[in-house]
C-alpha cells in the first residue's frame, strides 16, 4: 500500500516543492492548507491550484482567525508589511504560534489517515530570524508528537520531515523546477492583491526574485 502524508501547503514557492519532493518519494500526499486571516488570502486559491496539478490525494483549507490576536504584519493590518530589505532578527512577519498550529492539526489529520509522515516547508537560511523554523524545533515538536498521540503511544512513530530546512531559496528553485514545479501557479508575495499579483517589493518577493537569479531559472511571477 502507498503511504499516506500529510503535507502543509500554503500555495507558496516553498510549500509546492515540498509537495513535489513528498510526492516523489513515494507518498499518497493530503494537502493542508490555512484560511488564518492572513493579508495574502490569494495564496489559498493558489495552494487549491498546486495540490490539483501535483495529483494530491485530498487538499482541505482549515479556518483560523490569528488576526484576532495580531501581532504580525501578516494578520494585523495596522502594522506595515516590511518592504526596505530583509533585516536581521525576528520580522514583524512573524505570526505567534503559526507554525505550532498548523503541524497540531496536521498530526491530528495524520492521526485520523494512519499517516505516519508530516511535510513541512520550512526553511531556516532564508528566515533563521523565526523561531518555529529551527531544526531544534522541529526536533522538540516531533517527540511532543509521539509522546501525546494514540499512534506514537502504541509504536506508530511519527516523522515530520522538513526537506527545504538548510537549503537556500535558489536551491529550493532548482530542486523543484528539476521536479517539474509549476511555480507561476504558487503565490509568495505578503501583499498579493487579489488576482495573486506580486508587490515585488516586500522581503519575501525580494527573496524570491534573489532565488530564481541565482537558480538560473525564469521568474514567472506576475507582478501587479
Amino acid at each position: 500500500m502507498t503511504q499516506k502524508a500529510i503535507v502543509l501547503l500554503s500555495g507558496g514557492l516553498d510549500s509546492a516543492t515540498t509537495l513535489a519532493i513528498a510526492h516523489a518519494a513515494g507518498f499518497e500526499c493530503y494537502c493542508l492548507s490555512f484560511d488564518y486571516g492572513q493579508r495574502h488570502r490569494a495564496e489559498l486559491q493558489a495552494a487549491r491550484e498546486v495540490a490539483s496539478a501535483q495529483g494530491a490525494a485530498e487538499q482541505r483549507t482549515i479556518r483560523l482567525d490569528l488576526a484576532q490576536f495580531g501581532g504580525s504584519a501578516l494578520t494585523d493590518t495596522a502594522i506595515a508589511v516590511p518592504v526596505d530589505g530583509v533585516k536581521p532578527g525576528i520580522p514583524v512577519t512573524y505570526v505567534p504560534a503559526r507554525n505550532t498550529i498548523m503541524l497540531s492539526l496536521a498530526l491530528a489529520w495524520a492521526e485520523v489517515l494512519e499517516a505516519r509522515d508530516i511535510f513541512v516547508g520550512i526553511n531556516a537560511v532564508d528566515y533563521s530570524g523565526y523561531p518555529d523554523c529551527r531544526p531544534e524545533y522541529l526536533s522538540a515538536f516531533q517527540t511532543m508528537a509521539n509522546l501525546a498521540t494514540k499512534a506514537g503511544v502504541e509504536g506508530n512513530a511519527l516523522t515530520v520531515h522538513a526537506p527545504l530546512i538548510d537549503l537556500s531559496k535558489a536551491s529550493i528553485i532548482r530542486r523543484g523546477h528539476f521536479l517539474g514545479v509549476d511555480f507561476s501557479l504558487t503565490v509568495s508575495c505578503y501583499q498579493a492583491d487579489d488576482e495573486g499579483r506580486a508587490c515585488g517589493i516586500c522581503d519575501s518577493c525580494r527573496l524570491r526574485q534573489e532565488g530564481f537569479a541565482a537558480a538560473g531559472v525564469d521568474d514567472p511571477t506576475r507582478y501587479r
